[in-house]
């Protein structure tokens, strides 16, 4: 089976967290509802179907990430990454310029969206910008061709704050619905 979507996701998120918060050697716990599973691994399973693909996805990283585990309840799958794994991927995974950039100028107290939206452009000359009609977010902005990646990211504005969730084109359709 191939789990490469799900272990750029998985990974992906944590290094997320590590820009976020530094990096720790700790545990991470990660929630993904099974229809995202689903798209990830290009499957229809049932969540028992869901759990086995899963147990499989943590026997094909154990080598790098440890003893990963899994639960879910109903829909709703847990997956943790144990401390070696957190430590692998901050070691292997090279710094997402973008990103670290991105998340430095959100985190600024009375950071603008134009000051967000040159972030977008420093990277791309191909940046959608779209006002929101969604009571939870204001704009949607993603690279129109994929790179330097192909995540949408919804924004808030939250008096001096901006707020931000990134979302896979898939579940950003989902999220609509």
């Amino acid at each position: 089976m191939d789990f490469s979507k799900l272990d750029k996701s998985i990974s992906g998120v944590v290094k997320e967290q590590q820009i976020k918060l530094g990096y720790r050697r700790e545990k991470v716990r990660l929630y993904y509802p099974l229809s995202s599973l689903n798209r990830l691994l290009g499957k229809t399973c049932s969540v028992e179907q869901m759990q086995e693909c899963l147990q499989e996805y943590a026997a094909s990283v154990a080598d790098q990430y440890g003893t990963v585990t899994i639960s879910h309840e109903k829909d709703r799958f847990c997956i943790i990454i144990p401390e070696q794994g957190s430590e692998y991927i901050h070691a292997d995974m090279k710094e997402d310029e973008f990103l670290v950039e991105f998340i430095d100028t959100i985190r600024r107290h009375g950071c603008t969206l134009n000051e967000v939206l040159a972030v977008f452009r420093k990277y791309s000359g191909h940046v959608h910008v779209e006002k929101m009609k969604n009571s939870e977010f204001d704009y949607l902005v993603y690279f129109e061709d994929g790179e330097p990646e192909d995540f949408l990211y919804c924004l808030g504005l939250e008096g001096e704050h901006i707020i931000y969730h990134r979302f896979t084109p898939e579940d950003y359709e989902e999220f609509l619905q």
